[in-house]
């Protein structure tokens, strides 16, 4: 089954007419989101290959993507940390805080030592609506990430690929390709140059969004809230 990629422009109008004509909130799609996460990390890497997971998050909504996630996580029997080196000013990614908080989950401060402890990083720094350039202190921390010795899941799109064209020419980012890639509702153009396991995490649009946006659905196992889809778009 071929699933057809998303332009950045059509998954933010998915997103509002999720909102204002499907009656979810923002709260709601991020629990979703996270959801997805998590349970692809549960299916790549469960806690017997290393539970130490570090989830690097961005300011925006995949920052707080990757805050559910670390939550579910730490309820699986993982031990998550979060590095959020540039906090996102709506309150409820305060909240998500606190209820990290509530579960003993850190907040680290030092990335570089945090990755050396780590047995696998959740790069939730920047998801579709990413354009560019990079500003600090995104760089150095995403140059980290791409020399790192452990494996990387990225929500969403590797932090620093354009949208479009895929990974930068130079630079930060350039020799970025992630072990694993949470695609959320549907892929991305940058996909194609992916070359890795693939999910996506979707299974909440109705028959009208996907008519609408002229989406594919594949079909999700059981209670599964993500799937396992080739890079090309065919199902493995």
């Amino acid at each position: 089954m071929a699933l057809k990629a998303i332009s950045p422009q059509n998954a933010a109008s998915l997103d509002k007419d999720l909102m204002e004509i499907g009656g979810w909130s923002l709260d709601q799609l991020m629990e979703l989101a996270g959801l997805s996460v998590s349970q692809a990390v549960y299916r790549v890497h469960p806690p017997s290959s290393g539970k130490n997971v570090l989830v690097v998050c961005g300011p925006g909504n995949n920052g707080g993507d990757g805050l559910v996630a670390a939550r579910h996580l730490a309820q699986y029997g993982y031990t998550p940390s979060v590095y959020y080196p540039k906090e996102g000013k709506n309150e409820l990614y305060q909240r998500l805080k606190t209820q990290l908080n509530n579960l003993s989950v850190p907040f680290v401060s030092d990335f570089s030592s945090a990755l050396k402890s780590t047995n696998l990083i959740i790069d939730a720094i920047f998801g579709f609506s990413f354009g560019g350039p990079l500003r600090e202190p995104f760089p150095s921390i995403i140059s980290e990430i791409e020399s790192a010795s452990v494996p990387v899941l990225s929500v969403d799109a590797p932090s620093s690929w354009d949208i479009e064209a895929g990974p930068p020419k130079e630079g930060p980012g350039a020799k970025f390709m992630p072990q694993t890639l949470v695609s959320l509702t549907a892929p991305k153009p940058c996909v194609k140059h992916f070359r890795g396991r693939h999910f996506l995490g979707g299974r909440f649009l109705t028959k009208a969004i996907l008519e609408k946006y002229d989406l594919d659905c594949p079909q999700y196992e059981g209670i599964d809230q993500v799937v396992e889809v080739g890079v090309k778009g065919e199902r493995l």
